[in-house]
């Protein structure tokens, strides 16, 4: 501090936070300011005129075009963006592969030859990019757009926003999701309220839509020039180009795709099936088509046969080029974790329970998966549910932790086929969440919705349920046709709005006196993208290389043994002498085919001399899928410490590799680590691993859970088989689930007890996306 102090005579560079401040809004770059605008209704009056007919209701935006050119012209994208739609097959075979938005057909067919499929449009589009001189040649910049209601307070009263949020479809998906400012939020929309009884009202129902429509067809006017006439604008890279606007995909849940396409509940936003057996097929719905259904039928003919609300008008219709149907995205968090997984089959299982056993011996069976979810071991990002399933409040990262541990909870309470119905729809999940999607992955994805829905037809045969014909599911018979068109669903789920909503919502809320707080909010967020492009300006220029501070962290750390007879006694194995001349021998002589222990002593190489202890080691491998730093590398904390927040011993399982030549769990072996420790030997330091091997039971995974089976590995007398191995072996965490089997656990059992109670495991495929991966 007194060298930062000494740049400015002993004064600080801001004399308060006013003065702060002030320099903030002074800044120019990344300045977008926010506009506003009052909507109030103009339709025919009843005799008692309701209140919300006279109220004014305000929008605030800020110019989502100015927005868009500072996307496009950060110098930190220029190597995570693409200017041109391409189409990317694999050398080796010729495949097609999905990854980043640009490589779906959706963006190829709007800036090249834009003539749809026959059965996503009844007629064909001869506007084309490519083919307009006045657009030929230049950049398409699709305009990827997010809504989402979002309450910041529900114990102090109604404070609910409505926030829009923008990105462009060039940038990479993994900028997307990691929110480096490729998502900016756009808008505050209005949210009309009234009394319950008004509430109901088709009238106001349908103001509510069409101001929603009317909202984002104004704030989105300043897009509309320059989607039929090129503008030059500098990029990232340094070039200019000349760039077209578009509108790209919508992100957004099943509620308000209803409301962007003017559709009705419980019918389909994208496509024609009927209301009442969703499954059974339809073609897709278009702005054409819709449009001569408005033209030619009545609108209770539109309404309860086809599912259309004729009173409202899409805002895309003010736009060229741009079909609601088909820019409604996916949306795995509502569709798939909350809707098929959490507020389906899991709300099934118990309602099964309790018909079938009754609600007092259900509830005892739920009360044990609940103790059986408590019970998983602890494993690097993982949510614990220290008392099961059971609570009120459910967040998306909630659902999404409880899918990864469910199966094995409910495996052995439950009949074959509903394990087999939640194994098909979670690897469905994970299949359809990968970073690069290909043509055998589509494949793989196609075979798990059959298996779904040929498996869960066990809640209709058991009572549980009437009918499949539920919206959320639906839509997963849409997801294969949707890749093709915007290629990785990862990069527009609606979790990325959802997490956005913390820095540019209830974070500024937080911030703000509470009292009117949105003007607070506006400018909160106005210098928080001052800031942000105020950082990448001064990167650019070279003014953050290296430190103005200095820091000594001071590690505190327990006392390990410091030689191989005091570790020998710490991890209670007295034979770690003569597995540390093993691993020496191996290392030593990596060509000799002799089995260590048939070396005879006297010829394998000694150390009995000091050691380091590590309480963990740290591994990183590529995981694009998951979180994950620059280039999709993740880096993970494997543990194993005597005593871990002061409570119990922690020890990780891992995965090694034994087999890089073969593929998955054939590859790859699992074992416990006890400890890692390393030690200088004819001046080479070797960094190793004291594991405990387990075995795998059977050569395939189990077919209900889709989980490789495993159990500790004995010798012939019955102790632990253990060895020691050098740390580049290990490929990563491993997470084992204990199978239960149909019997209930003690009440008493902790999670840091199920490694060493169960005597076998499910391998967790499930634990993230890489683990799929490798595991299945």
């Amino acid at each position: 501090m007194a060298a930062l102090l000494a740049k400015h005579d002993d004064n600080p560079p801001f004399a308060d936070h006013k003065d702060l401040h002030k320099v903030i809004d002074a800044t120019q770059l990344g300045d977008v300011p926010w506009q506003g605008f009052s909507v109030k209704y103009s339709g025919e009056r009843p005799e008692n005129v309701p209140s919300w007919m006279d109220d004014e209701y305000d929008v605030w935006y800020r110019d989502p075009r100015m927005m868009a050119h500072n996307i496009l012209a950060n110098p930190t994208y220029k190597k995570e963006i693409d200017y041109t739609p391409f189409r990317e097959y694999d050398a080796a075979d010729d495949t097609r592969r999905w990854k980043d938005f640009m490589s779906g057909d959706w963006a190829w067919q709007q800036a090249v030859s834009y003539f749809m499929y026959l059965y996503f449009y009844l007629t064909s589009h001869q506007d084309e990019i490519s083919k307009d001189p006045n657009t030929h040649g230049s950049t398409f910049v699709p305009i990827i757009l997010g809504s989402d209601k979002t309450t910041v307070s529900v114990g102090t009263g109604n404070n609910e926003y409505y926030p829009l949020y923008a990105s462009i479809g060039n940038v990479h998906n993994n900028v997307r999701r990691a929110h480096r400012d490729a998502l900016v939020i756009i808008g505050f929309l209005a949210i009309p309220k009234t009394n319950r009884k008004d509430a109901k009202e088709d009238i106001f129902r349908n103001f509510r839509r069409q101001l929603f429509h009317r909202s984002l067809s104004t704030i989105l006017s300043s897009l509309k020039p320059g989607m039929t006439e090129y503008e030059v604008l500098r990029c990232g890279d340094g070039h200019f180009r000349r760039v077209i606007y578009g509108l790209g995909p919508y992100i957004a849940d099943y509620e308000e795709q209803l409301v962007l396409s003017c559709s009705v509940k419980n019918w389909c936003p994208k496509c024609l099936a009927l209301q009442l057996d969703l499954d059974g097929g339809g073609i897709y719905r278009s702005r054409e088509h819709t449009d001569l259904m408005i033209s030619e039928l009545p609108a209770d003919t539109l309404w309860f046969e086809y599912g259309v609300n004729s009173h409202v008008t899409p805002f895309t219709n003010d736009f060229p080029r741009a079909d609601i149907h088909q820019l409604l995205s996916f949306d795995l968090l509502h569709q798939l974790i909350k809707g098929a997984f959490k507020d389906h089959l899991v709300d099934w299982v118990v309602k099964y329970l309790r018909i079938t056993h009754g609600t007092k011996r259900g509830d005892e069976i739920m009360a044990d998966i609940d103790r059986r979810i408590a019970a998983v071991a602890s494993f690097p990002g993982l949510r614990r549910f220290h008392e099961g399933r059971d609570f009120r409040q459910w967040t998306g990262n909630d659902s999404k932790a409880l899918m990864k541990v469910f199966i094995p909870a409910i495996e052995g309470h439950v009949p074959q086929d509903m394990v087999r119905a939640f194994r098909a729809l979670l690897e469905f999940c994970f299949l359809v969440r990968r970073n690069i999607i290909t043509e055998d992955t589509m494949n793989q994805i196609q075979d798990a919705l059959t298996r779904f829905h040929h498996y869960r037809q066990i809640f209709e045969t058991s009572g549980t349920v009437p009918h499949f014909s539920l919206p959320r599911q639906h839509s997963m018979t849409h997801y294969v046709d949707m890749i093709r068109l915007f290629a990785a669903p990862n990069g527009l789920c609606s979790s990325i709005t959802e997490s956005k909503h913390i820095k540019a919502v209830k974070d500024p809320w937080q911030w703000s006196s509470k009292n009117n707080a949105l003007g607070q909010m506006l400018l909160c967020n106005q210098r928080l993208d001052k800031l942000a492009a105020s950082r990448v300006d001064f990167a650019t220029r070279g003014m953050l290389n290296g430190s103005v501070l200095s820091r000594t962290i001071a590690a505190l750390q327990r006392k390990r043994a410091r030689t191989v007879a005091e570790l020998a006694e710490e991890v209670n194995v007295p034979h770690l002498r003569r597995l540390i001349r093993y691993f020496l021998f191996t290392q030593l002589f990596p060509d000799d085919p002799r089995d260590p222990e048939d070396v005879p002593a006297a010829e394998c190489p000694r150390h009995e001399g000091k050691l380091q202890v590590f309480n963990s080691a740290a591994a990183t491998f590529h995981a694009p899928s998951d979180p994950s730093g620059v280039g999709g590398m993740r880096r993970e904390q494997i543990r194993a410490c005597p005593l871990w927040r002061n409570v119990y011993a922690r020890n990780d399982c891992i995965f090694i590799n034994t087999n890089p030549e073969l593929e998955g769990m054939r590859g790859l072996d699992i074992a416990r680590v006890k400890c890692f420790f390393s030690f200088k030997f004819r001046w080479e330091v070797y960094p190793c691993v004291l594991i405990q091997w387990f075995d795998k039971i059977g050569d395939c995974a189990d077919e209900d859970t889709g989980m490789w089976i495993v159990q500790p590995s004995v010798l012939e007398d019955g102790s632990p088989n253990l060895s020691v191995i050098h740390i580049d072996t290990v490929y990563r965490t491993a997470h084992l689930i204990p199978v239960y089997g149909p019997d209930f656990i003690p009440h008493t059992l902790k999670f840091y007890h199920s490694y060493d109670v169960f005597r076998s495991f499910y391998v967790n495929k499930y634990a993230d996306h890489h683990a799929f991966e490798i595991a299945s």
